[in-house]
C-alpha cells in the first residue's frame, strides 16, 4: 500500500505542475515571446526552470514526480514561477510532505462528535449549522440545518447506506441540479476541494474511495477531477433552491475544529430582514424546536 500512496502522490505531482504551467503564457510570465508555433500550451519545462532560478535537469526531475526532499526555497520559487495561489501554494507543501517519508501527517479517520460541539449546535436554534469531515460527511446538523438539507438527507442514496455525504449527492443524485442553483460552480468547488484535501491525507483510504467512486459514477466529476484545481473553503454564498421556500443566496462560514482535526463547523448567516432570514424563519416555523442529533451512527 506505501508503494501505491508513493505511486499516487508521483502521478499528482506530474499533473498538478504540468497543469498549473499549462495556463501561464509567456507573454503573462514576462518573457520574450516571438511568435511562431508553440508545442506546448502555456509555459515549456526550461521557461519555468528559468522563471524559478533552477536547472532545467533539476525542474524536470521534480515535474517528473520527485518532489520529496525539495527544500522550502525551491517550492517558494516553484510557486512565484507558476503565480500559484493561497491554495495552490499550500498544496504543493502538501504534496512534497507527502512525498517524504518522514513528512507524512496521520490521517484522521474518527466520525465521532464530542457532546460539547452537539451543545454548541444546540445553542444556535435560529442559526442553521452542520459538522462535516473533509470527504463531506455531514456528521451532526442541528434542526434548521437538517430542514434546509432535507433534499440531501432524503436522498435515495442514503436509504440504504451512509453516511449522509454532499458530494455524492452534488454528483451522483439528478435532484442535486435543482437543489444547487448554480450547481457548476458547486460542482467545481467540491472537486477542487476533495483535490485539496487528498495532498494533505494522502493515507485517508475513505477518500480514495470516495474519489474513486466518484470518477467512475460520474463524467462531471472525472472531468473537474483532472483539472487538478484546488481551492479552499472557507466562506462565500451559497445559492440553493429549497422545495419549501425556494430560492434563497446564504452567506456561510465553514470554520475547522481545532481538537477536532478533519472536522468542519459549517454555518449560514443570513443578513438580518433579508428575504432570506425571512425563509430560514418561516423553515424553523414549519420544522419546529429541537435539538441537534449525530447524522451518522457513533
Amino acid at each position: 500500500m506505501a508503494d501505491d500512496i508513493k505511486k499516487d502522490v508521483a502521478a499528482e505531482v506530474r499533473e498538478f505542475l504540468s497543469t498549473r504551467r499549462a495556463r501561464i503564457t509567456p507573454r503573462q510570465a514576462g518573457l520574450p515571446f516571438h511568435g511562431g508555433n508553440r508545442r506546448v500550451a502555456g509555459l515549456r519545462r526550461e521557461e519555468v526552470a528559468l522563471l524559478a532560478g533552477m536547472s532545467v535537469d533539476y525542474y524536470v526531475r521534480l515535474e517528473r514526480g520527485n518532489l520529496g526532499g525539495a527544500s522550502d526555497s525551491v517550492l517558494e520559487a516553484l510557486a512565484h514561477a507558476l503565480r500559484l495561489d493561497e491554495a495552490e501554494r499550500t498544496h504543493l507543501y502538501d504534496l512534497a510532505r507527502a512525498a517524504t517519508p518522514s513528512g507524512r501527517r496521520p490521517t484522521a479517520t474518527s466520525s465521532r462528535i464530542r457532546p460539547t460541539i452537539m451543545r454548541l449546535l444546540d445553542s444556535m436554534p435560529e442559526v442553521l449549522a452542520y459538522v462535516r469531515n473533509a470527504r463531506f460527511d455531514v456528521l451532526a446538523a442541528n434542526t434548521l440545518g437538517r430542514a434546509l438539507y432535507a433534499p440531501v438527507f432524503d436522498s435515495p442514496l442514503f436509504a440504504q447506506r451512509g453516511p449522509v455525504n454532499t458530494a455524492r449527492f452534488m454528483f451522483l443524485d439528478p435532484a442535486s441540479r435543482d437543489f444547487w442553483s448554480d450547481w457548476d460552480k458547486g460542482a467545481d468547488d467540491a472537486v477542487a476541494f476533495l483535490r485539496t484535501e487528498t495532498g494533505r491525507s494522502p493515507h485517508d483510504r475513505l477518500l480514495t474511495d470516495l474519489v474513486g467512486e466518484l470518477t467512475t459514477r460520474s463524467d462531471d466529476f472525472a472531468r473537474r477531477w483532472a483539472r487538478h484545481d484546488v481551492k479552499f473553503h472557507r466562506s462565500g454564498v451559497k445559492r440553493l433552491h429549497h422545495p419549501l421556500v425556494g430560492e434563497l443566496a446564504l452567506p456561510y462560514e465553514a470554520m475547522e475544529l481545532p481538537s477536532d482535526p478533519g472536522l468542519r463547523l459549517n454555518f449560514y448567516t443570513p443578513e438580518p430582514d433579508s428575504p432570506e432570514r425571512q425563509a430560514l424563519g418561516l423553515l424553523a416555523s414549519w420544522t419546529g424546536a429541537g435539538t441537534a442529533v449525530p447524522a451518522v451512527d457513533d
